[in-house]
């Protein structure tokens, strides 16, 4: 039977996956973030689409495997030299030390049952880096189209991943001035949900390091979208 944890995962939006690519500082941002909060050796990267982040560990010392459902995205994993599954079910209990998930667990209907399955993964002491979008607020139609089934608020997904046995490192909101432009989106952004590359260029170049200066002033104290790290407890 399909681990849980992937049922109903389908990856939509290749247009957007493409745009991201334009976003060197954003995603230099998460790879600082995860390197930041890694340990261990064993790394398993969960929806690890078209290996943005993967691949740079990959040169490092830490052993990288991936599962991502999208074929294509994992045909492109298997072409690099990554060893990716379809699935989180063919990766053994307890097997690996830290698991990041980027922008993922919001695609999965049954989040909290991917919570557990990637619980199970992790050996004791090991730690989880989830980052997702954050606020139903903003939800708009890019949401849609890239089959987001929620945006997150921090106390509901530090519930849910309590429930899901996982002790509370951290919880804070990230992208303070991206709330504020993702609000606009919501209200006067196109209805196709396509982002371009060169809006996203623009962003990325000129205003998200802003947004990272308010973030500390702000104190993580909203934004457009929100990390937790955890640890599986020994």
């Amino acid at each position: 039977m399909k681990d849980q944890a992937q049922a109903g995962f389908e990856y939509s939006g290749v247009e957007n996956l493409e745009a991201m690519k334009e976003a060197q500082n954003y995603n230099r941002f998460l790879l600082d973030l995860v390197r930041r909060n890694l340990v261990g050796n064993d790394i398993l990267d969960f929806g690890a689409g078209a290996g943005t982040f993967a691949l740079p560990f990959s040169t490092t010392d830490v052993v990288v495997i991936c599962v991502e459902p999208d074929p294509d995205l994992r045909n492109t994993l298997s072409a690099a030299g990554l060893t990716v599954y379809s699935d989180l079910q063919a990766v053994p209990s307890s097997s690996v030390d830290c698991v990041y998930s980027l922008n993922v667990l919001e695609h999965i209907e049954d989040d909290c049952a991917a919570l557990a399955a990637l619980y199970d993964r992790i050996r004791p002491g090991g730690r989880i880096i989830i980052y997702v979008p954050a606020f139903n607020l903003l939800f708009s139609e890019m949401d849609r189209l890239v089959g987001h089934h929620r945006r997150y608020r921090r106390r509901d997904l530090v519930a849910k991943m309590g429930d899901a046995s996982f002790q509370i490192d951290t919880a804070t909101y990230v992208d303070s001035l991206g709330f504020f432009l993702a609000l606009v989106y919501r209200g006067i952004g196109n209805k196709t949900g396509v982002i371009s590359p060169g809006s996203v260029k623009i962003y990325d170049r000129f205003l998200f390091p802003i947004s990272r200066i308010l973030d500390r002033i702000m104190l993580g104290s909203f934004g457009k979208n929100l990390l937790v790290v955890g640890t599986r407890p020994l």
